[in-house]
């Protein structure tokens, strides 16, 4: 009767050591404060996302999210605390930042709920609308003055800005193309990498320490084929370079990183009397002419790298008014 009941306090005793060990994570996890949760977030994206994207995350949570929330445990946060999060972010920081880092916190709260499990807030995150702005166009004339300006005197950076404008490259793409990517038979630019400048990991914390990459397009959209006219061909092989290593806007092996580029640029608007033009304006310059010469809007998405057409018609289209009256002017048929 003694060893039964020895033998049931045994058991009774492993089962109560099996439950402590299967419920011991949660009870830590329910002690957590969102500052543990968002290092251990950071910690297991680390090797699943982008160098740069792991620097634009760490640096959301560091500066917007630890700082107002982090004291905070996942399980007591509630639908109004995120507004007046954001709220409190909209009065110092662009909508768009904000979004981003709303749709961070989304991310590390769905995280939070896996690991504390159920019951966890519903919490609704409303996104703050990004209030349309205009975006710098050339005007035809603009256009011509800048061309000009740029072939009277052109060299490799001249006419890696010229080729931004002809294709709608971004500045990172022009800065990290070699002559490798531009085929002359096939008359097309593989684009498929590009640069840009982000803080080193290793001294994340130090802002003043950064480092340029040159790294995978933007994203799988962003990896694609544009073709090329006959005069983007004549021009490049102006300049061309038969080194396929080197790079087309420098014509060597060294690179022009994005800010020197967009600096070059500055100056040369400047020589033009242009104003308000940045490496951008660009690329919406040559998305608008697109549009006015009745481009097909999904093959003009693929060439801007865009993952839907609808990206391309509400970012990059802006028809001028010459165009929308000549648009206009079709409802003539119907006598209107």
């Amino acid at each position: 009767m003694n060893r039964s009941k020895a033998t049931y306090a045994t058991q009774q005793d492993a089962l109560s050591l099996g439950a402590m060990r299967l419920f011991q994570p949660i009870a830590i996890y329910n002690k957590k404060t969102l500052n543990q949760f968002c290092d251990e977030w950071l910690l297991l994206s680390r090797n699943r996302i982008k160098e740069s994207s792991y620097v634009k995350y760490y640096n959301i949570i560091m500066h917007h999210i630890k700082p107002h929330l982090g004291h905070i445990l996942p399980q007591e946060l509630s639908t109004i605390m995120v507004e007046e999060f954001g709220n409190q972010l909209l009065q110092h920081l662009a909508p768009k930042t904000v979004r981003d880092t709303l749709c961070l916190l989304r991310s590390i709260l769905k995280y939070c709920r896996k690991q504390i499990g159920e019951p966890f807030p519903d919490i609704d995150i409303i996104y703050p609308k990004d209030p349309k702005k205009e975006m710098r166009i050339l005007t035809r004339e603009e256009q011509e003055l800048f061309i000009r300006h740029l072939l009277a005197d052109m060299d490799a950076m001249r006419f890696g800005i010229l080729l931004a404008l002809l294709t709608g490259m971004r500045i990172g793409e022009i800065c990290a193309l070699r002559w490798r990517d531009i085929s002359m038979k096939e008359q097309v630019i593989h684009v498929h990498q590009t640069m840009q400048r982000i803080q080193t990991i290793s001294n994340i914390a130090e802002a003043h320490k950064t480092k340029v990459m040159i790294g995978p397009a933007k994203s799988e959209a962003s990896d694609r084929v544009i073709p090329l006219t006959a005069y983007t061909i004549t021009l490049c092989e102006k300049v061309y370079c038969a080194d396929e290593e080197a790079y087309v806007l420098t014509g060597g092996r060294e690179y022009m990183e994005p800010r020197v580029l967009q600096y070059q640029l500055g100056k040369i608007t400047k020589e033009c009397c242009l104003e308000g033009v940045h490496f951008h304006t660009l690329r919406h310059t040559f998305a608008t002419r697109c549009v006015e010469v009745g481009f097909e809007i999904k093959s003009l998405s693929e060439i801007l790298g865009h993952s839907s057409s609808k990206i391309t018609l509400d970012r990059y289209v802006h028809p001028s008014l010459e165009l929308k009256r000549a648009n206009m002017e079709k409802l003539a048929v119907v006598g209107w």
